[in-house]
């Protein structure tokens, strides 16, 4: 298996039909559109509908990932699930997907939280696993219901998250240097209270009180968060070209974490790499964490803008303060 290249055989994503736009949020908050886009560059995000769980949205994802490798559940043996919002504390939300898609009782499943770059973390993880020649095929899914978790009420939050999920399937090929040429993954521990919640764990369980306190939605220092993240993703990306040998300009496309459009224009700036050569739907979605990346890299294919030959360069960071980068040759 050292030998062998891990290659994405196909991609999904799944978005729900509840659209909540900028103006009606103004309506909600006091914001306008033009608050909002000009400090994050997001016109509208996805709400998912009244029992529209985390693991129905990753189901959706993976079904159409299943569909464009030409492959069933049955042959799937991995399946990692990256979400900071599972559908319950216990179990794993991957158990419950592996259920609701059929997948089989042999396979390993689990749950991978590392907020916005998780699905870069799952993608490594499952890359690992399956060159370890004890896995065949893997779903990776980066899933979330963020809009439990955000303070409605709360206009600098709110407005930058929604849900939705995307998914990849991977396997081994034997066509060397294609696939998954590698990955930078690390974590900045002391910035763990720039992005939390900060009650409902087992250190600080949910009280009455905590609730009323709005202690379990998501609480974040934004401009440590701006700082910190573009710090972050600069050097993620820097850091895995180097470890390839590469140049910026051999490129051909960026998939970033869609947070926050100022902080993709800031990562171009730095990298010396064209803003028509970042894939960018934050304007449409917001800011979805795990399934962010997934979801772009989905469209990114669908619509003809990654080719045979390419090098896409993935890079996110999320609360943790978690980091990750990785580089595919299609």
């Amino acid at each position: 298996m050292a030998n062998q290249s891990i290659v994405i055989l196909g991609t999904g994503s799944y978005t729900p039909k509840r659209v909540l736009t900028n103006a009606e949020l103004s309506k909600l908050v006091d914001t306008s559109d033009e608050w909002i886009f000009t400090r994050s560059g997001i016109r509208e995000r996805r709400i998912s509908g009244e029992g529209e769980s985390t693991s129905d949205m990753a189901v959706f994802a993976a079904q159409a990932a299943l569909k464009d490798a030409g492959l069933t559940p049955a042959d799937i043996d991995l399946l990692v699930v990256a979400t900071i919002t599972p559908d319950l504390p216990l179990p794993a939300t991957a158990c419950l997907v592996q259920h609701k898609l059929g997948i089989p009782t042999n396979a390993a499943c689990f749950d991978l939280n590392a907020a916005c770059s998780g699905f870069i973390y799952g993608l490594d993880t499952a890359c690992a696993m399956i060159t370890s020649g004890r896995y065949r095929r893997a779903l990776v899914i980066g899933s979330e219901r963020l809009s439990p978790v955000v303070d409605w009420s709360e206009r600098t939050t709110c407005v930058l998250f929604g849900d939705g999920a995307g998914a990849v399937v991977i396997g081994a090929s034997d066509v060397p240097n294609i696939g998954l040429l590698g990955t930078k993954l690390g974590a900045y521990g002391e910035g763990v209270d720039l992005l939390c919640i900060p009650k409902g764990g087992s250190d600080a369980p949910a009280t009455a009180a905590s609730i009323a306190a709005g202690d379990h939605f998501m609480k974040m220092k934004g401009k440590e968060v701006f700082k910190l993240a573009v710090r972050a993703m600069d050097e993620a990306a820097r850091d895995i070209l180097e470890q390839h040998q590469l140049h910026a300009d051999q490129i051909n496309l960026v998939i970033p974490h869609q947070a926050n459009l100022r902080i993709i224009e800031a990562i171009s700036k730095y990298l010396a790499i064209p803003m028509d050569r970042f894939f960018v739907n934050v304007d449409r979605y917001g800011n979805t964490s795990a399934a962010s990346v997934p979801i772009a890299l989905d469209e990114a294919r669908r619509s003809g803008r990654i080719k045979p030959g390419d090098i896409t360069l993935l890079v996110a960071f999320g609360a943790g303060l978690t980091y990750g980068s990785a580089l595919i040759r299609w």
